[in-house]
């Protein structure tokens, strides 16, 4: 896109009030690999805004908007059918997928984005690879980025399958705090009056930021967790009754890219505290609930397993005419289901008269 007419992109060092958010979108950026980041709240709670302003932190500064209304092959690419029809060679043709390697890959509405959709972007956001296998062609291309979702739960919401594997959750409000609503609103109006010169007085503060991801990139691979980590984690979980074991993962590489962006000398507990609320807020249940849900289950499951069993180990049923089964009967045993005999009523009907062969 030409500079010239390029719009103008509102600092992330200005934004206001959105302190959680900013932080999740900052964990993104270090680690992609955590799954992305799911910003949940009304209309009007600057989620686009904030998720523009992380793009141009990144290395590339690479934005990318995923429409409602595309196809799965505009997103995970396809095979150029011009090319084969006029060279009869096979060539690939990327996505979105491919465009947003490491930038940003934002998705509004993504509630109201077809399930596959949201399985390939997933897939692709926590391993960082688009694989694409069809018409006999596999390919495969790097498609490292940060992924962030965006949804009014007053529109739907996400199959519980989906929202777990986001990384990542903030749920915004709206503000009904005075002095912050008009901090934010002069913010906003000094920007639209002058965009250029409101983003020069945050050049420092945005280059401060670069500076912190990348370097916080670098030292990622040397942070590691001890055993009270590890520990304080498998808690946190076990205490908000998660399913399977992402939401542990997602905490320990949380905390990790935390620690890394402040430059600490390994991941502590307190990074863990910091952290824990953004990975569990999709994934909490309450431990009654839950408790109560998988006793129901376990029942069913021994009922169930006990039926098959007396269905196996049942002798077969008698036939209606055997002696046992009248004795049975007289005696009050079990029939084994077998009813009775019914008298059936008989109606008379007049005689038939018999057409001539002529009119047959």
């Amino acid at each position: 896109m030409n500079a010239a007419v390029q719009r103008p992109v509102f600092p992330f060092a200005a934004l206001i009030g959105q302190a959680p958010l900013q932080q999740a979108l900052l964990l993104a950026a270090i680690d992609p690999g955590l799954g992305g980041v799911l910003v949940s709240g009304p209309r009007g709670t600057a989620k686009s805004t904030a998720a523009r302003a992380l793009a141009e932190l990144l290395p590339e500064g690479q934005w990318v908007n995923l429409p409602l209304g595309a196809s799965e092959d505009r997103l995970i690419g396809t095979l150029d059918i011009e090319t084969v029809l006029r060279d009869r060679s096979v060539r690939f043709s990327p996505g979105l997928l491919a465009k947003a390697h490491r930038g940003v890959l934002y998705v509004d509405e993504v509630n109201l984005l077809p399930d596959a959709l949201v399985d390939a972007l997933l897939d692709a956001a926590a391993g960082g690879v688009n694989t694409v296998e069809r018409d006999g062609v596999s390919h495969s291309h790097d498609a490292s980025f940060v992924l962030i979702g965006t949804m009014n739960p007053e529109e739907g919401e996400l199959r519980p399958q989906l929202i777990d594997r986001f990384g990542l959750m903030v749920e915004l409000r709206n503000c009904f705090e005075a002095q912050v609503r008009q901090q934010i609103v002069k913010t906003r109006l000094a920007f639209d009056l002058d965009p250029q010169g409101f983003r020069a007085g945050y050049t420092r503060q945005q280059e401060a930021y670069v500076q912190r991801i990348r370097a916080a990139r670098e030292a990622l691979a040397q942070l590691d967790f001890d055993d009270t980590v590890h520990a304080h984690v498998s808690a946190l979980c076990i205490d908000a009754a998660v399913d399977g074991l992402r939401a542990d993962l997602v905490m320990l590489r949380a905390a990790r890219a935390l620690a890394a962006l402040e430059q600490a000398a390994a991941v502590t507990t307190e990074h863990v505290e910091r952290v824990a609320e953004a990975v569990l807020m999709h994934r909490r249940h309450d431990r009654e609930t839950r408790a109560e849900g998988d006793v129901r289950e376990g029942e069913a499951s021994r009922q169930a397993a006990g039926n098959e069993d007396a269905a196996l180990s049942s002798p077969p049923s008698p036939s209606p005419s055997s002696p046992d089964t009248a004795s049975g009967a007289a005696a009050g045993d079990s029939d084994w289901g077998y009813l009775p005999p019914q008298p059936a009523g008989v109606a008379q009907i007049k005689g038939v008269i018999p057409l001539n062969a002529k009119k047959r």
